[in-house]
């Protein structure tokens, strides 16, 4: 019989092995609708993304700059201005929101009864409102600019302090703690001006902050209760 002869190891250890070639794949790529492509495309920002901004910056003491906060955004000054309507009025909205939450934190905090219980919600109301950092700074920077932006009919941030106000005499009221002498929006409006005079007395007078004087002057328009009959 005739031996088979075996292949040589060696060089078919030396012999270079051919790449495979990778199999074509049968699967095809999912279809780009125009909605696929919005989806996956960065959002934009919201108006709540704003304010969100405007807040921290308000926080650092940065100045507002809707051109800045708009690319900051990644939208245009239009669609800001848009959403704001002015520099006055977002600094308006940062100011009222912040005055409701100290509003609402010296309501939980106040201790008293009748009269003096609304005397001490204010007087820890006024109390937060001096000793906050960012507002004092902005008021230092600027008073004739942080005066029309608090206190002009421009502005938003006295008739919603005001309204915030009056709702906390009017839940007073329905409770039997107070009985005012005088109509709760005057009522409302005459604290809101007695607390701006004292309080930004550096950027109308000159003088320092007298938070202590405008208690005293709130407290006698509280405690003149409405005579009966009239």
């Amino acid at each position: 019989m005739k031996r088979t002869r075996e292949p040589n190891r060696r060089a078919a250890a030396r012999r270079p092995e051919r790449p495979q070639r990778p199999a074509r794949s049968t699967q095809q790529s999912p279809p780009v609708t125009p909605l696929t492509q919005r989806l996956e495309a960065p959002a934009r920002a919201t108006p709540q993304e704003l304010f969100a901004l405007a807040m921290d910056w308000w926080t650092k003491g940065e100045r507002f700059d809707i051109g800045r906060m708009a690319q900051e955004l990644g939208v245009s000054r239009a669609t800001v201005f848009r959403w704001v309507g002015t520099r006055e009025l977002l600094y308006g909205e940062v100011l009222s929101s912040l005055f409701a939450e100290a509003l609402d934190t010296a309501r939980k905090e106040a201790r008293g009864e009748g009269a003096e219980l609304i005397t001490d919600i204010t007087q820890r109301l006024l109390h937060f409102i001096v000793q906050d950092e960012p507002l004092r700074r902005f008021v230092q920077q600027d008073p004739e600019y942080a005066m029309r932006v608090l206190m002009s009919k421009s502005s938003t941030v006295e008739q919603r302090n005001a309204a915030s106000v009056r709702a906390a005499l009017e839940d007073g009221v329905r409770a039997g703690l107070i009985r005012p002498a005088m109509d709760l929006d005057a009522l409302a409006y005459v604290i809101i001006r007695i607390g701006e005079s004292f309080l930004y007395r550096d950027a109308i007078t000159g003088d320092p902050p007298d938070v202590q004087s405008a208690i005293t002057a709130i407290r006698i328009l509280l405690t003149a209760e409405q005579r009966q009959g009239v």
